[in-house]
């Protein structure tokens, strides 16, 4: 999953729930009480009091809510695999999805409700059919376990007063030296990995020789080092790879063009605009990830049946728009009423969206960086699990990375040091000459 957008205010108040309800009385029963494991700034305002209420009403009974975050996939998955952490539901990205379903890590999600309908079933076909590829043969389909909750690309965010959208046709442009020290990219080395890949073999993809899946996932020794290569060769162009500070650097026009994903994009578009500076996204003809987050419950779990209800309150269309509006990224749930508030009437672009929402959005005014048009889609894919090439590919990311000084930050690095430098001859020529003064005061006294 990626690094969410920041609402400090509501941050600050999260941050005192959770100082709250982080623990529990030993003698409480764990049926009433249901512990979430999620991504920051994942989850819209009052949604979880507003699930309590719910619970309440479909059971009859209590439930006490124990929320974490964690801001790393392994992370999580390192506390429930090797720490057997009982959190009852967590949201971990498609590719730790996968590492838990090979790993035998996961829970079926219970979809019978005592008073509700199933609002899982609001998921769009289209995620449906990408979680399943997840599929561990011979067992349940992938979303028998995995309910896909938020999802979007990767692509290139840019100011448009320095850079146009023909300039971004080709993920090329990163290696442009016309934008060194203009470009952010995200401290992400799996989107990195796919986006090296795909621009190496750009001519394979216009041949159809290769696709896009295929490259990306591709981890053979000839495309490991390829994908080396390329970074390396991106390095000098880079100003910083980024966490999550990369949307801000755009709003305020410090970088040009930032390789992101599309939730931060579209939060940067909109603040962006505030201030009068005219961003916007596009995904490289080459193509690209598109990533989704899901909610999943663990073999750990003791409390699956609130999980099962947890999972399918999110899904409730009114609540998946207003965790929509809380983070900025794109609901798996592909209901009518969400399509109509993600309508922007002030755009005279149309895409189509029927891949989502169904034929009657093949020509909707809705924006690129959260429903991307069909044409697009079809150009990109999911990057699965490295499985056990991930500590190869960790160690690319680490000597490529592990000395990225832009050229700016190396000229101010050794002025400093020749700065330092000369103070320290300079002081010991003034200590040299005082002490060499003060020798010659003696020999002259002492004549």
């Amino acid at each position: 999953m990626k690094q969410k957008m920041k609402r400090w205010s509501w941050w600050a108040l999260l941050c005192m729930c959770c100082l709250l309800t982080s623990c529990y009385n030993t003698d409480e029963s764990r049926e009433n009480v249901l512990k979430v494991y999620n991504w920051a700034d994942y989850i819209g305002e009052g949604v979880l009091e507003d699930f309590q209420k719910y619970y309440k009403e479909q059971t009859g009974e209590d439930i006490r809510i124990v929320y974490q975050t964690f801001d790393i996939n392994e992370i999580m998955l390192t506390k429930i695999e090797k720490g057997h952490e009982d959190f009852d539901v967590v949201c971990p990205s498609e590719y730790i999805i996968e590492r838990m379903l090979h790993k035998g890590l996961l829970l079926p999600i219970d979809t019978v409700f005592a008073h509700s309908p199933n609002y899982m079933k609001g998921v769009a076909p289209y995620i449906r059919q990408q979680i399943d590829k997840l599929t561990v043969p011979g067992d349940q389909p992938a979303s028998r376990y995995a309910v896909c909750y938020m999802w979007g690309t990767a692509g290139l965010l840019y100011n448009k007063k320095y850079v146009s959208a023909q300039d971004l046709r080709s993920w090329g442009c990163l290696w442009d030296k016309r934008y060194a020290g203009k470009i952010l990219m995200k401290d992400s080395y799996r989107d990195a990995y796919g986006m090296a890949l795909l621009y190496a073999h750009r001519e394979d993809l216009k041949d159809s020789t290769r696709s896009v899946a295929s490259l990306m996932n591709d981890y053979s020794p000839a495309s490991m080092d390829s994908v080396e290569k390329y970074l390396k060769l991106l390095k000098p162009n880079v100003a910083g790879w980024e966490a999550d500070f990369g949307k801000e650097m755009m709003t305020k026009g410090k970088a040009w063009m930032n390789m992101t994903w599309s939730g931060d994009a579209q939060w940067a578009i909109e603040e962006a605009a505030e201030v009068g500076v005219d961003l916007g996204y596009t995904i490289p003809e080459e193509g690209s990830n598109v990533w989704y987050d899901g909610w999943v419950i663990p073999k750990y779990a003791k409390n699956p049946k609130a999980a099962s209800y947890f999972i399918n309150f999110l899904c409730r269309p009114d609540i998946a728009l207003r965790n929509m509006e809380e983070n900025g990224y794109v609901s798996s749930i592909a209901a009518p009423e969400i399509m109509e508030a993600c309508i922007d009437s002030t755009s005279n672009k149309e895409v189509d969206a029927s891949y989502f929402f169904g034929s009657e959005a093949r020509h909707v005014k809705l924006r690129n960086t959260q429903y991307p048009d069909k044409s697009v889609i079809a150009r990109c894919a999911m990057i699965r699990d490295f499985g056990d090439k991930t500590v190869d590919v960790l160690e690319i990311w680490s000597r490529v990375k592990g000395d990225n000084l832009n050229s700016g930050l190396v000229i101010l690095i050794l002025l400093v040091f020749v700065g330092l430098s000369a103070w320290q001859i300079r002081r010991r020529w003034l200590r040299y000459k005082r002490s060499h003064y003060k020798r010659s005061r003696r020999k002259l006294r002492h004549k």
